[in-house]
């Protein structure tokens, strides 16, 4: 599952998910354009991905604001090239009953989650027409599946990125650009570690995964990688669960 020349974005990479999938690919051949707001976090990651043999450039950039992705996009072209795998990962959840919402605090969910993946998409996807190949992957969650209390704008935003990624698939279908959905369910990264580590919490969670475990980034990371290869070319429109069964319940 060469990527060998692949010039990939990854919003949020400087950590968690984001971070996996940046040096899955990057481990791949791929050259990484590492994207997040968190310049330091980014530049950790941008050396792990040298030591594997990659390419990695640091991006600070607010995805949900448009002025900022338009100049994003003549950065990366600059630096690294047309793009011909983008990775909207970024993402935040504001915890709190729909009734105490603020109009501010949803539209800090729905921009960062949904209007990114729009703005990103509108910026990169024209670098992989006419070029036979392009890959778009919009991490989702089984949020947009079922649902917590306290989640209404973060689940209304991962739903409505599935069908986003749904309606974009058909537009580019005919370019040979694959876009994909993947909804992780719980994963054991740096902002669930304090979960983890409380055992009622953390036995709460594994009771209900059947699997009886939290997920890997790595497996995200692999998962993508995939998705990225010439060996899911017939893969489009659609959404994957990696949530260790928690939905088929």
């Amino acid at each position: 599952m060469a990527l060998n020349g692949r010039v990939a974005l990854i919003t949020g990479a400087s950590r968690g998910l984001g971070k996996a999938m940046a040096l899955a690919l990057g481990g791949a051949g791929a050259r990484l354009a590492l994207v997040s707001r968190d310049a330091a976090q980014l530049a950790a990651v941008a050396q792990e991905a040298r030591q594997l043999g990659a390419q990695a450039e640091v991006f600070r950039a607010d995805v949900s604001d448009e002025a900022q992705i338009l100049q994003l996009e003549r950065d990366v072209k600059s630096k690294l090239g047309p793009v011909d795998i983008l990775i909207n990962n970024a993402g935040t959840v504001v915890r709190s009953l729909c009734l105490d919402f603020t109009l501010a605090d949803w539209n800090t969910v729905l921009n960062t989650n949904l209007t990114s993946a729009f703005l990103l998409s509108r910026s990169f996807v024209p670098h992989m027409k006419g070029r036979g190949y392009g890959r778009v992957i919009n991490i989702s969650s089984i949020m947009a599946h079922i649902s917590l209390p306290q989640r209404t704008a973060y689940s209304a935003s991962k739903a409505g990125l599935l069908g986003f990624t749904r309606a974009l698939a058909l537009e580019l279908a005919s370019e040979n650009i694959t876009v994909v959905a993947i909804s992780p369910g719980p994963f054991l990264t740096e902002m669930t570690a304090p979960l983890a580590a409380d055992p009622a919490a953390n036995a709460t969670f594994n009771a209900r995964v059947p699997l009886g475990r939290w997920g890997k980034p790595e497996e995200v990371g692999k998962l993508a990688l995939y998705l990225c290869s010439d060996e899911a070319s017939f893969i489009t429109g659609t959404d994957i669960l990696i949530d260790g069964g928690w939905c088929a319940q």
